[in-house]
């Protein structure tokens, strides 16, 4: 047992602390598989007190801390490769107080999201922030990147829905942000700094959470259109009579690796170059005769090829299936991603603008196009070629991500819109933020953690 792992081990308790190789590899690594994770050790605090204690003793230490969640994201952000401590919030998971009257309830940072979601759907409510990853996704972690998902059209960021946060911050400080009061007018409101901050402030130890009405009856359905352009059409037909909840979008070459890694067949007869699922609740005879009545328009208009509406909640799953599975099913290539925004009109063009990119350069990559189209988030995956070393595709990737980002500034976007900064989109900060907004934040940084030993080197 190394020195470090016996100090630890004194202020928390043996069982919440190891340096186990398995666990430092797999604790040390999100889902980006650039980086070579090394942790000096990795600890699992059961309460508030305890996570305050790990924070002082490193900055006593001038130990640099990773705040560990579901590892989900995608951006390097809970990545630790220079000898940090892992904090994971795997056994700060309990679902506290629960109010009836004002729909909230208490998690601690470490909730499943779909455990939280369950817990609404057992209430006869709904916590509507969703994405494929919600099996594994951990709440703090989710706040600590404002996660979007396939529902912002319809219900928002993580950021409308928490009411309240306690968290410790890079001084060992802990504050209770809002109480989870609907109005309060008492000057900076401080949870908003905390949520997407990556954890380069303070650590989210409990939120407290709204919940919201179950949606009656959702539908699905899913479309076959030949271009982006078309699929920008068929958005705006449907949100006339709809209110839609979700309107996603993937490429053939997507859905292909869809069907392979889950060996299942094709939706339709014959293949399209995009595809568009959207949702909305069937709460009336007249929706459901809405949604028909714009699908034959689009039909009419050539805007849609061919079409499938779910029949049941079986197949209704089966269709979010194709969408939602489609970041697993390409995991084996080691994609290179961007994770970008721009208005919505404009995404096929921009589509268009990055394909020329990568292709002029690297003919031989694969692109996998997928996203949230309603509301201008666009995930572009760069597939590493089978004869490519993971470094060589790293570092071309980077040049070419360099142009991309340049163009996500041209039509004033984002360079991350739902899995934050991280280590991946660090240096590209400045495509978005202006050199002022990064010295503020700098300046936010430096007030809550003035020793830099929360999550060093991401976002910043």
């Amino acid at each position: 047992m190394s020195d470090l792992v016996s100090q630890l081990a004194a202020l928390i308790g043996i069982e919440c602390v190891t340096e186990d190789p398995q666990i430092l590899e797999s604790h040390g690594l999100d889902w980006t598989r650039f980086y070579e994770p090394c942790p000096s050790a990795v600890v699992f605090p059961r309460s508030i007190p305890a996570l305050q204690k790990i924070v002082l003793f490193a900055l006593d230490q001038k130990i640099a801390l990773v705040p560990s969640g579901g590892r989900t994201g995608l951006s390097g952000g809970a990545v630790a490769k220079d000898g940090e401590i892992v904090v994971s919030f795997d056994k700060m998971n309990e679902i506290g107080a629960y109010d009836e009257v004002e729909q909230t309830v208490e998690v601690e940072a470490g909730v499943v999201t779909q455990v939280l979601q369950d817990f609404a759907k057992s209430h006869g409510l709904q916590y509507p922030v969703d994405f494929a990853s919600a099996g594994s996704s951990q709440i703090g972690g989710n706040i600590a990147t404002n996660a979007g998902g396939i529902k912002v059209l319809r219900y928002g960021l993580t950021r409308d829905w928490i009411q309240g946060l306690t968290v410790v911050t890079g001084q060992g400080e802990v504050l209770e942000l809002n109480k989870g009061l609907i109005k309060n007018a008492t000057g900076y409101d401080l949870r908003h700094l905390f949520i997407g901050s990556e954890g380069t402030l303070g650590f989210i130890a409990k939120a407290k959470v709204q919940l919201t009405s179950a949606p009656i009856n959702p539908e699905v359905l899913l479309l076959a259109v030949n271009q982006m352009t078309d699929a920008i059409k068929v958005l705006s037909k449907f949100r006339e009579s709809l209110n839609l909840t979700a309107f996603e979008f993937f490429s053939e070459l997507a859905l292909q690796h869809v069907i392979k890694e889950r060996d299942t067949i094709h939706p339709f007869a014959e293949a399209s170059s995009f595809y568009v699922l959207l949702e909305f609740e069937n709460s009336s005879e007249q929706a459901m005769e809405s949604s028909m009545s714009c699908f034959e328009v689009c039909v009419t208009e050539g805007w849609v090829n061919d079409g499938v509406v779910s029949q049941s909640e079986a197949q209704r799953a089966e269709l979010w299936a194709y969408r939602e599975a489609i970041s697993e099913s390409i995991t084996p290539f080691t994609p290179y991603k961007n994770d970008v925004s721009v208005g919505i009109a404009r995404v096929p063009e921009f589509l268009n603008r990055v394909e020329a990119i990568v292709n002029e350069s690297y003919p031989e990559f694969e692109i996998v196009w997928f996203g949230h189209i309603g509301d201008g988030n666009v995930h572009l995956n760069i597939l590493k070629p089978d004869s490519w070393l993971v470094a060589d595709f790293k570092q071309e990737c980077e040049k070419v991500s360099q142009q991309v980002m340049a163009l996500v500034a041209e039509f004033g976007g984002s360079v991350s819109a739902e899995h934050g900064v991280g280590l991946l989109k660090r240096d590209q900060l400045g495509f978005s933020r202006s050199r002022e907004e990064i010295a503020a934040m700098r300046a936010i940084k430096q007030v809550f953690d003035p020793a830099g030993i929360m999550n060093p080197g991401k976002l910043l």
